[in-house]
């Protein structure tokens, strides 16, 4: 069994329930430049970056002129109108402090933007950020998941071997990243994804309460054979 040392997490759907509040912006910033796109169509893409849900929903690059509108205006959209209602889903701020008491070294790797980082961060709760070595975000990757890059970046600087780490997300995209750089991950429910979905990962649990409850029996505490189990 090799004995885990570290935990990245992917932050939107995963700690926060805000994926569909990610959804909703986009639809509202595109409708407000002349594109009549359904929630239905962006919601499974939550959880991939800009630069690829407005080519697969638009055939828009985002580096383009009109791509660089309408993610500014999402940006805008969602911390407006969206950041001050999101809530932490249970258990995240609990989970977290457990992780921390056990001296995993914790990172985030998100799609999101620096400052909606902070933002979600600030949504479970004051000085979350003190139990994280790093936080690899959006800025600081050429393409999102379920490209590795976000993924790559925080192997490189948590100081161990990918299979001493373990990745929690909540979407495929989080998995398929990961096991690019052959981490494996515990999946979450609560990011609105399907069991098939999320069928690559090593375990599924509702959320973080449910990690929480059956955490001394979980790869966290037991560590991970040889076989990813």
């Amino acid at each position: 069994m090799t004995q885990i040392r570290g935990v990245i997490f992917d932050l939107d759907g995963t700690l926060v329930e805000s994926n569909d509040a990610h959804a909703h912006a986009w639809v509202q910033a595109m409708e407000e430049q002349g594109y009549n796109v359904s929630f239905e169509t962006v919601r499974p893409l939550i959880g991939m970056g800009g630069d690829k849900v407005l080519p697969q929903t638009l055939g828009i690059a985002k580096d383009t002129e009109e791509g660089k509108r309408i993610s500014q205006r999402r940006k805008e959209i969602f911390r407006q109108r969206y950041v001050p209602h999101l809530r932490a889903f249970p258990g995240a701020r609990e989970l977290l402090e457990r992780m921390h008491e056990q001296a995993l070294k914790l990172l985030i790797a998100t799609s999101a933007e620096p400052d909606e980082v902070q933002a979600l961060l600030r949504v479970i709760g004051p000085h979350v950020d003190r139990w994280f070595s790093d936080i690899i975000s959006a800025q600081e990757a050429s393409h999102s998941k379920p490209d590795p890059d976000v993924i790559s970046v925080a192997v490189e600087r948590s100081g161990s071997s990918p299979q001493e780490l373990v990745m929690i997300g909540d979407t495929p995209y989080d998995i398929e990243a990961a096991a690019k750089v052959n981490i494996k991950t515990i999946a979450f429910r609560c990011g609105g994804f399907r069991d098939e979905d999320l069928a690559r990962a090593m375990m599924i649990y509702d959320g973080p309460t449910d990690l929480l409850a059956r955490y001394d029996t979980s790869a966290l505490v037991k560590g991970i054979s040889e076989r990813g189990e």
